[in-house]
C-alpha cells in the first residue's frame, strides 16, 4: 500500500500536535461479504511516530479499530521544520512509512 498516511503537524511554543488520517480496511474477520463468506481480519498493529529519530508514540492496534483510522495527538517539544516520521505494520506484514515536516 502506498500513500496511505496523511499527516499534519503543527508546533505551537513548547507543544506539537499531530493528526494524521491512514487509509485502511481495518477488516475485523467477523463482517460478511455480499456473498456471505466472512471477509478475513486484516489490520494495523503496530503505529509509530518519531520526531527527530525520536519515538514519541507507539500504538498497538487491533481489528476493533474502525476503517481508515484517524489520530491526534500532542507531544512536548517539536519545531517548525523538525522531521516527523509515521510508520504502520499491519497483520499481514503490509506496511508503509511517510515523514513529514513540522509546521
Amino acid at each position: 500500500m502506498a500513500n496511505t498516511i496523511l499527516v499534519r503537524a503543527n508546533a505551537d511554543g513548547e507543544t506539537t500536535v499531530v493528526q494524521a488520517l491512514i487509509r485502511h480496511p481495518m477488516d475485523s474477520g467477523f463482517i460478511k461479504d455480499k456473498d456471505g463468506k466472512l471477509i478475513p481480519p486484516h489490520y494495523i498493529e503496530v503505529l509509530e511516530f518519531a520526531h527527530n529519530g525520536t519515538v514519541v508514540l507507539t500504538a498497538f492496534w487491533g481489528p476493533a479499530v474502525s476503517k481508515d483510522p484517524f489520530i491526534k495527538f500532542s507531544f512536548k517539544g517539536g519545531k517548525k521544520g523538525d522531521t516527523l516520521s509515521i510508520s504502520w505494520v499491519d497483520n499481514e506484514g503490509m506496511k508503509d512509512s511517510r515523514t513529514a515536516a513540522i509546521m
